[in-house]
């Protein structure tokens, strides 16, 4: 069974929001033989990332930049997962004040560097998450989850 990781960091409202509903996407009962595991970015360890198939990646832009925690994920990661998840699809959503250019560019960047695929584009949120926010993440969620469950099929 595929393994989606999903690795957060939701310090507001507004990011749990959208966490939320990208865990419902992954977890919709129409997408079945996917394991969703979910770790915050500073508790997700290399073997986390290793045993999955696939990820979802959240971060607050914070200075123009991904959330410390995100970050450092992705240094504790980068090196024993260089070589191993080449390949693999990953997802992410990014919540910022005002601008999310930076968190975007950076993770764009540490993506290409590992060799992952991006499944589907990049959910960017600025100010409060409306509706179509939310719907967004849950379809984000949805998508990553469902091409895990293709692959496997």
């Amino acid at each position: 069974m595929p393994t989606l990781l999903i690795v957060h960091h939701t310090p507001s409202p507004n990011c749990q929001a959208l966490f939320e509903a990208v865990v419902a996407g992954a977890t919709t009962p129409e997408i079945e033989g996917v394991r969703v595991v979910r770790r915050a970015a500073l508790s997700a360890t290399a073997s986390d990332v290793l045993e999955a198939d696939g990820y979802l990646l959240g971060t607050p832009a914070n200075l123009g930049y991904v959330s410390g925690a995100l970050k450092h994920f992705f240094d504790q990661v980068y090196y024993p997962c260089l070589d191993e998840t080449r390949g693999r699809i990953f997802g992410y959503y990014v919540h910022g004040g005002n601008d999310v250019t930076g968190a975007v560019r950076a993770i764009e960047s540490i993506t290409t560097g590992l060799g992952w695929r991006r499944a589907t584009g990049a959910v960017t949120v600025t100010g409060e998450p409306g509706k179509a926010d939310v719907d967004a993440c849950w379809e984000l969620g949805a998508t990553v989850a469902a091409g895990l469950a293709d692959a496997d099929a």
